[in-house]
């Protein structure tokens, strides 16, 4: 599963809409991680035809169970990652930020030590 860390981004934004919002949309898509609607589009056309996502005819986005491992690996790392850097005195927006910058490109060992550290492994 070797994809590009901005289409990990919006399966991330996917997962995390569906979880806070119950649905995503392409709009919700944008707006949460500030990049135009066009831009959106082709990226969703791009995880559509590749099998990551679905869209009904309502324009509702939902993971396919392939899009959803993707998502699920990227929004646990960043959980974890937040956590860890606020463990270690780092202020929650930061964390965020850091995590979000990290999550795509941290080793498994390095990930995994992480785990250990914050007592999730």
């Amino acid at each position: 599963m070797n994809i590009h860390k901005s289409a990990e981004d919006y399966l991330e934004m996917i997962l995390m809409l569906g979880e806070q919002k119950g649905y995503a949309r392409s709009i919700d898509i944008a707006a949460s991680l500030g990049v135009t609607k066009p831009s959106v589009s082709f990226a969703m056309k791009n995880l559509r035809e590749n099998g990551y996502i679905l869209m009904d005819e309502s324009n509702y986005i939902t993971l396919t169970e392939k899009g959803l491992e993707i998502a699920q690996r990227i929004y646990d790392r960043h959980k974890a990652l937040t956590a860890f850097l606020i463990k270690i005195g780092v202020g929650e927006e930061n964390a965020r930020d850091d995590a979000c910058k990290i999550e795509h490109d941290i080793s498994d060992e390095t990930y995994h030590a992480i785990l250990r550290e914050i007592g999730e492994e």
